[in-house]
This record gives C-alpha cells, sequence and structure tokens, in this order.
C-alpha cells in the first residue's frame, strides 16, 4: 500500500533508517546514501532521525493539510468497515448455512435473516465511523498542535496527546456497548512496545532486560492458560461469549461434564452424575459415577483410560482445528499473493497448507494437554481442588512451541489480554477492587485511550520498536511525510 501525501510517496519512504528492528539490518553506509538521512552524520540514531512526526515537515498549504485530514479518516473508515463487514458476511453465511440444515422455526429472542443482515449493516457502519473518527481525530490534533505550538516544540508529545485525545472515538460503535476484550489487547500492544523502548533506554535498559528472552511468549502463553483454563472449569462468565464459545466447541467436553469437574474441584458436593452418565450412555458408554470419588478421571473420559483419552482427544481435536486455520492461512494467501499464484502456485499453496497443519497441530495438542496434564497430576496427587486445576493448566502453554516464532507473540499477547479480562471479572464479582472502579462505567474507553496514547507516540518517536507490517498500515493510513533534509526554519 502506498499513499502519496504532501508531495511525497510511501515507496520513496526512508524505510532502510528503522528497519533493523525488522530484521533488515543495514550498515552505516546505506543510512549515508539515504536522501532523507543525509547530512545527520552516523551518530545520530535511526529513532531520532526518521521519526517522522519528530521533524519539520516542508511547509505545506492548508489545502494539503486537509487533504491528509479527509484521506485519513476515509482509510480509518475503509479498514473498520472492511474488518467488521468481512467478519459480518462470514456470519451470515454461517448463519443461512445453519438455517437450511435446521427446521425453519423461529425462536424466541432469535433475529430473522433480515434483521441480522440490518443489524450486520450498521455494525459495520459503527465500526467504520470509529476508525475514520479515530484516524481523522489524531491526524486533525497532530497538524491543530504543529500549527500553533510549532513542530519542534511540540514534537515530543503532540502525538501522545493527539493519541489520547482520539481514543474516545470508541464510543462510536454504541454508548452502552463495552469493549473490555479490545481495550485490554490494544493496552497488551502498548505494552509491548513500551518494553521495546526500555530495552533500547540507557536509564532503563537493564530494568527491561529480561523481557528480551527468546522463550518469554511461551510463559506468558502459560501464565495465560492458567486463568483461562482454570476459568472454563469454573467461572465461563468471566469469559467473553465469543471466547467461551470457541472453548466449548474445542475443549470437547459436555457443560455437565464440566459441571462435574468444577463440583469436586470446588469441594461441593455433586448434582449432576446422573446427567453425566446419561452422556455418556448417549455415546455407548455405561459408566456408574461414585459420588466418593476423590478425582474425575472417570468424570472426564468416562470408561477410558487417562493414556487412551487423550490420544483420541488429540485425534479428535486436530479434527476440529483444521477448519479454524484453513481459512486464516488460505484466504489470505489467495488475496495477497494472488499475483505469484500463477507463477509458483505450488509454494505458496504448499506454505498455507503447510502453516494450516502446524497451527490445528498447535490447537490439538494445547487442548488434548489440558485434559492430559491434569489428569496426570489428579493421579499423582490422589486429590482435586482449585490449586491443582491451576498447577495442572499452567504447563498446557508448553503447546506454543509448535507455532512459528512470529505468531507466537501474537497468540500470547491475545490469550493474555483474555487472560486478564477474566481474573479482573473474577475478583470483581468476589468484590475485591476498590469502591472507585466500581463507579469507573466506561474502563474500556479509558484503557483504549491509554494505550492509544502510548501506541501514537511510539509511532511519532520510536519507530523503529514497529514491525514493518504494522508500521506500513499506520503510514498508509496517517498519511504522515518522511522527513525532509529541510524544515520550514531552514527554508526560510
Amino acid at each position: 500500500m502506498s499513499s502519496s501525501v504532501d508531495g511525497f510517496h510511501a515507496e520513496d519512504a526512508c524505510f532502510t533508517c528503522f528497519a533493523g528492528e525488522n530484521g533488515d539490518n543495514h550498515s552505516t553506509e546505506d543510512n549515508r546514501t539515504c536522501p532523507h538521512c543525509r547530512g545527520f552524520g552516523p551518530s545520530l540514531s535511526s529513532s531520532s532521525s526518521c521519526s517522522l512526526l519528530s521533524f519539520d515537515s516542508v511547509a505545506v498549504n492548508d489545502t494539503e493539510k486537509v487533504w491528509r485530514i479527509i484521506t485519513a479518516a476515509a482509510k480509518g473508515f475503509a479498514i473498520g468497515a472492511g474488518l467488521k463487514g468481512g467478519l459480518a458476511i462470514f456470519s451470515l453465511l454461517a448463519r443461512l448455512r445453519r438455517r437450511k440444515s435446521s427446521a425453519p422455526t423461529r425462536k424466541d429472542g432469535v433475529f430473522s435473516d433480515n434483521e441480522a443482515a440490518v443489524l450486520a449493516v450498521k455494525e459495520t457502519l459503527r465500526y467504520g465511523l470509529f476508525l475514520g473518527s479515530f484516524a481523522g481525530t489524531f491526524v486533525s490534533l497532530d497538524e491543530l498542535i504543529a500549527a500553533l505550538g510549532g513542530h519542534r516544540r511540540t514534537r515530543k508529545w503532540r502525538a501522545l496527546l493527539a493519541g489520547a485525545i482520539a481514543g474516545p472515538s470508541m464510543l462510536l460503535t454504541g454508548l452502552e456497548t463495552q469493549h473490555t476484550s479490545l481495550a485490554i489487547y490494544i493496552l497488551m500492544r502498548a505494552a509491548v512496545l513500551a518494553a521495546r523502548c526500555g530495552i533500547k533506554s540507557k536509564r532503563f535498559g537493564h530494568i527491561c532486560k529480561p523481557l528480551t528472552w527468546s522463550h518469554g511468549d511461551i510463559l506468558l502463553m502459560c501464565l495465560s492458560s492458567t486463568q483461562i483454563l482454570s476459568a472454563y472449569i469454573l467461572k465461563q462468565d468471566s469469559l467473553p461469549p465469543s471466547y467461551k464459545s470457541f472453548l466449548n466447541k474445542h475443549g470437547g467436553k459436555d457443560p455437565v461434564i464440566l459441571q462435574g469437574v468444577k463440583e469436586i474441584a470446588s469441594g461441593i458436593p455433586f448434582t449432576n452424575l446422573k446427567a453425566i452418565e446419561n452422556v455418556y450412555k448417549a455415546s455407548g458408554v455405561n459408566i456408574k459415577l461414585d459420588p466418593a470419588m476423590k478425582v474425575p478421571c472417570s468424570i472426564v473420559h468416562g470408561g477410558q483410560s487417562c493414556r487412551g483419552h487423550g490420544i483420541s482427544f488429540l485425534i479428535q481435536a486436530y479434527k476440529r482445528a483444521l477448519p479454524v486455520y484453513l481459512p486464516v492461512y488460505l484466504i489470505p494467501a489467495l488475496i495477497v499473493h494472488r499475483q505469484g499464484l500463477s507463477k509458483r502456485p505450488y509454494t505458496i499453496l504448499g506454505k498455507g497448507l503447510l502453516g494450516t497443519a502446524r497451527s490445528s497441530l498447535f490447537l490439538s495438542v494445547y487442548c488434548s494437554s489440558a485434559w492430559i496434564w491434569t489428569c496426570l497430576l489428579f493421579k499423582i496427587f490422589k486429590r482435586c481442588n482449585v490449586p491443582m486445576l491451576a498447577l495442572g493448566t499452567f504447563p498446557t502453554g508448553l503447546a506454543l512451541a509448535i507455532e512459528k516464532k512470529s505468531r507466537r507473540i501474537e497468540i500470547s499477547l491475545y490469550c493474555f489480554a483474555r487472560a486478564i479480562e477474566s481474573f479482573f471479572t473474577c475478583i470483581a464479582d468476589a468484590g475485591y477492587l476498590p469502591w472507585w472502579s466500581r463507579n469507573l462505567k466506561r474502563a474500556d474507553v479509558v484503557i483504549f485511550s491509554l494505550s492509544t496514547a502510548i501506541i501514537m507516540h511510539c509511532y511519532a518517536q520510536e519507530r523503529e520498536v514497529f514491525r514493518s507490517k504494522y508500521l506500513n498500515v499506520l503510514d498508509w493510513v496517517f498519511g504522515v511525510p518522511p522527513p525532509p533534509c529541510e524544515t520550514p526554519r531552514k527554508k526560510k
């Protein structure tokens, strides 16, 4: 994606200056030959010489500034509406498919197809307005503050303030619609950027050094698994509905089985042993559960052994995971690499299929190992309680090692955001949060605004902490020109 803003083209931008973070290391000679770095000298760091918002641009007229604002808002709207609209289309197609395979009777509280389509259009427009308003507000404030206070004098804090003020654009998705999961995930992304800034800082580098551990993403996944999988069994209401549905599908267990495990782990009397027996009886397995049992292995896998259940569950989980990852890999391959498909179709499709197989293996091992580890600990210690359940779900995160290194941090951050949301929901329900936090109705907007302030500040001042794919998208949306060799002050 390339854009032309203020007379500059994205493909002519000074990408060599900050490519070191993205794996494209350049020598000093390369930086000297960069048309935007020439004259700065080798002693100036790339973060200083190529902060797109930090240096004064060539003087532009008001029309070009307004065009930059309109362009950013339009591109933000296109991204928001495109993403939400694409999800809505898949949702409607899945709905129609289910409708054909079931009776056409309508239940109370269920939308008709027309109502679902209208709702999808409304949601698409809302998310388009959200991202369009965010982009337009940020660029407007960036231009306004620079015009009033000067580019040089405001360069260190301008993007921070503009990003914070643009954050409440989230309210355009609906005044009563909470986006806690999204806000926490964006906060995790902001924390990663802040950590990368701290790592390269002389003042905070020694403090942030542990964050450079190559297997930190797996540790983060293990911590996330402890909360998520414990909540999956003990308190599903603390998880977002869509994520809870995902876990119930790939967890592979009937809700009455999970209820039985919850009761024995919580130390309360069984209330549904007969229902569990009926579940297994429906699948051709006749068992008689002991109300005095100490471990729930017979509840989890009926008449199977722990080892046999682990193997059979892994095979079933892999079959469930394949349909999840097949479109994730193949659809982008068909869209992004559509031109290369005619030249090297086997290579591109082969990589897509390999990625699908690898990610499906990760998800299936993750789900099956959750039951394997807990069964193992229950057998060793001859007991089942909440601490044992938390301890048994911790090593489940080791399955992330199956994934590609580039995907590990994305998955671990996503799961960590879910874990944080679930954790705070649990302690809020238990009454452990301070009184003032309960009166904060839109904490998601506050968190989102704080996160966008950090992200946009890093985008302006510490561009090398971004990966190239994210940086290219931000450059395309906000249309910030690369730093020229002349500033308005020099030109005068």
